[in-house]
């Protein structure tokens, strides 16, 4: 279906009061919140584009379809509110029949990582299921069938992710709660060490613990993919040969193009692959920097994806874009301390200076990143089938395996 969205105008919690069941923000708008760009074709490109859409379920790898504020600095308030909207009219215009909704985890509702509570989270994957439950454009995504049943009658499938396994503590029946909750895929930990193994932001990985190969292995009993984008290097690894399924690697980029621990080394993205995963391409402000491209936008991020698709191949790539609807980089300014971005990200090390963007130009959110990466990979002559591998064949295949 792709184009032809069967959206018939639902606004979140409108079977509420504004101002007597919730507090009212302004939002951002969902789409043309700043000047779009769009990648030009010829007539002949453009409907071989209509055509791949309505052919080819699309699945964004990694993406945060809550709303923000329009006034940015009114953000902390607003989540701290705990009822955040979803961006059905952006939804209903992009591409995507399928996305991996990341819920944050309770980061933004409590400000520190170190402090991630289970009711927080229970709140917010809660809020989400109760708002989608009112309406039937949005669908929760519970197997692979809904995914192409959503492709077929013009709707979205909706994958409920978190980033980070902190919140189960010690223990591992959180994990089955999660799912019985509709959660279908878990990082291991989000940049923070946690119980389950070390976070990028260490100095030191010591890999997975005793109790992250137990956590790892009742994922893969219970049926969630396994992510490790915010994971050291070590612990990544430990995950690769631990579990019994593949892995993804979500939303990341090749730290050979850019050196940040926020990127895979070379060895990480091959072990990922052979054992059967994926590396999705991350595109938030910021990170999938090169050196010839210091300035973010779609040629960077794509700078990227050709350069992991060349080491890995073709089978082993998609798109976790890692946008969302509202000022990301106003967003990153914020929460700087909570998402560990100066520990994260390389862009201080010496010669590794960027121009810092107030949007990236090409994939400001959901929306125009689906268009804008289909659009580039048919203006640089991929075939049908490697198109509709690394737009959503590829993570097709993971989440049968790992669901499974």
């Amino acid at each position: 279906m792709g184009l032809d969205k069967r959206y018939d105008g639902y606004r979140s919690f409108s079977y509420l009061e504004p101002g007597v069941d919730y507090k009212v923000f302004e939002l951002a708008d969902e789409l043309d919140r700043v000047p779009s760009t769009r990648v030009e074709l010829t007539t002949e490109e453009e409907a071989r584009v209509e055509r791949l859409a309505r052919d080819h379920p699309m699945v964004s790898m990694h993406e945060h379809l809550g709303l923000f504020p329009a006034r940015i600095e009114e953000t902390p308030e607003y989540v701290r509110h705990g009822r955040m909207h979803t961006a059905f009219r952006g939804l209903a215009a992009s591409l995507w029949d399928c996305v991996f909704d990341n819920l944050m985890d309770g980061i933004c509702r409590i400000h520190s990582l170190s402090g991630w509570q289970w009711d927080d989270v229970l709140h917010d994957l809660g809020m989400r299921l109760c708002d989608l439950a009112h309406q039937d454009f949005v669908i929760p995504c519970l197997r692979v069938e809904d995914v192409h049943r959503a492709h077929r009658e013009g709707k979205v499938a909706w994958v409920a992710t978190m980033e980070g396994a902190a919140m189960i503590e010690h223990d591992l029946d959180r994990i089955d709660l999660l799912y019985g909750f509709g959660l279908r895929s878990l990082g291991v930990t989000y940049s923070e060490s946690n119980a389950l193994g070390n976070g990028l932001k260490e100095e030191r990985d010591a890999g997975l613990t005793r109790f992250g190969r137990r956590a790892v292995e009742r994922m893969n009993k219970v049926g969630l993919l396994i992510d490790c984008s915010h994971c050291g290097d070590q612990t990544t690894l430990d995950t690769v040969e631990w579990s019994e399924k593949p892995i993804v690697l979500s939303h990341i980029g090749a730290r050979a193009l850019w050196d940040s621990n926020r990127l895979a080394p070379d060895h990480v993205l091959e072990a990922v692959a052979a054992k059967g995963g994926v590396i999705g391409i991350e595109a938030a402000p910021h990170t999938t920097l090169t050196t010839r491209h210091r300035r973010h936008s779609l040629e960077s991020v794509m700078e990227h994806f050709e350069y992991v698709k060349s080491l890995v191949g073709i089978d082993h790539v998609g798109f976790g874009p890692d946008t969302l609807y509202g000022d990301h980089v106003g967003l990153h300014h914020t929460y700087a301390a909570a998402l560990s971005l100066k520990e994260s990200h390389g862009g201080h090390r010496p010669g590794q200076e960027f121009d810092e963007v107030p949007y990236v130009e090409g994939l400001e959110n959901p929306t125009e990143g689906s268009h804008n990466i289909l659009r580039w990979l048919v203006k640089h002559g991929y075939s049908d089938e490697e198109i509709a591998k690394v737009m959503g064949g590829n993570v097709l295949r993971v989440m049968e395996q790992a669901w499974s």
